[in-house]
């Protein structure tokens, strides 16, 4: 059982797996001494963020252990305190607000499809990276008919 910010638990519910990725590529980017940021679609009465820094109805934070204190990626909210022109705040998002989650010297990371599209990933289909366009007809061929039955799907390889 999950707990939420407000200390009560999480019961019977099928959770995204948004969180739980966000998790991961913050910790990736701390472990590889890179800064970890988020973007964060600021267009939502939940969404608390300083409004002079947002752009185009998103906001880049950035999410370092020294930039931020009481950081929490929880799996239904985002949460921390930062200093902004040396003002304390509270920044609280609904983690279905989070665009994206990556590092900010490589750019490496998750973008996010919305979670209002519908979009489902096939069941039980191997993902395949996708076909690289090659000039040999052996390289060619031979992707071609490991990939022949694979189903179409949105998800992107990131290397």
């Amino acid at each position: 059982m999950a707990s939420n910010r407000s200390g009560g638990k999480v019961r019977n519910r099928s959770l995204t797996t948004k969180p739980y990725l966000m998790r991961a590529i913050y910790e990736w980017a701390l472990d590889n001494g890179l800064t970890p940021q988020v973007l964060i679609a600021t267009d939502r009465s939940d969404v608390v963020v300083p409004g002079q820094y947002v752009k185009d109805n998103q906001i880049v934070l950035n999410i370092h252990p020294q930039s931020v204190s009481g950081l929490d990626l929880g799996n239904e909210l985002f949460w921390c305190s930062a200093r902004f022109s040396g003002e304390p705040m509270e920044i609280t998002a609904p983690v279905s607000a989070v665009l994206a989650i990556y590092a900010r010297e490589n750019g490496q990371g998750i973008v996010f499809q919305d979670d209002d599209n519908g979009i489902t990933p096939p069941t039980n289909t191997a993902l395949e990276p996708p076909k690289a366009h090659s000039k040999k007809k052996s390289q060619s061929k031979a992707k071609t008919s490991d990939t022949k039955h694979a189903t179409p799907t949105h998800l992107k390889l990131v290397k």
